[in-house]
């Protein structure tokens, strides 16, 4: 079963347990699959799960952005139902790594590096790239650049 279909289930799931929170939420990230797949003209009735995905990872982003706004505006209100649709969505995201289990891979990918006479602590920037792809999906862009800093910061 993919993603997308899924989410149309849990729809329908939602719609009899009367969870009009859970509904929005599904039914928005539905209406954003339909509409790229009718921007793809992709064939099929369900949307490939990393596309899915890839919609999944910017409505969270959206989020929590809003998230930080309202914070900043005082509007309470508003944080609440945000943070409810974000737990929503991020039960469709794989697990996240903590920050330690990431400073374990940045250590291991800087030592293998250093080994091969291949590190440049000035070149942390390409570091950050290739470890972000490497851990797509499953760490935050944000926390693997933090590891990367405190760990290639020169004493």
């Amino acid at each position: 079963m993919t993603l997308h279909q899924t989410i149309k289930d849990q729809i329908k799931d939602a719609l009899r347990a009367k969870d009009t929170i859970r509904l929005d939420t599904l039914r928005s990230l539905s209406a954003l699959a339909q509409s790229e797949m009718m921007s793809s003209n992709a064939a099929g009735e369900f949307l490939p799960d990393e596309k899915v995905m890839a919609l999944i990872k910017r409505s969270v982003k959206q989020h929590k952005d809003s998230i930080e706004q309202f914070e900043k505006g005082g509007r309470t209100d508003l944080v609440s139902k945000e943070k409810a649709e974000l737990i929503i969505l991020e039960s469709f995201m794989p697990s996240q790594m903590s920050y330690d289990e990431v400073k374990i891979v940045v250590r291991m990918r800087v030592d293998a590096l250093k080994s091969q006479g291949n590190f440049d602590p000035k070149a942390t920037g390409k570091l950050v790239g290739m470890l972000i792809k490497e851990l797509s999906g499953k760490a935050d862009g944000m926390m693997v650049k933090k590891a990367v800093d405190e760990l290639t910061a020169v004493k």
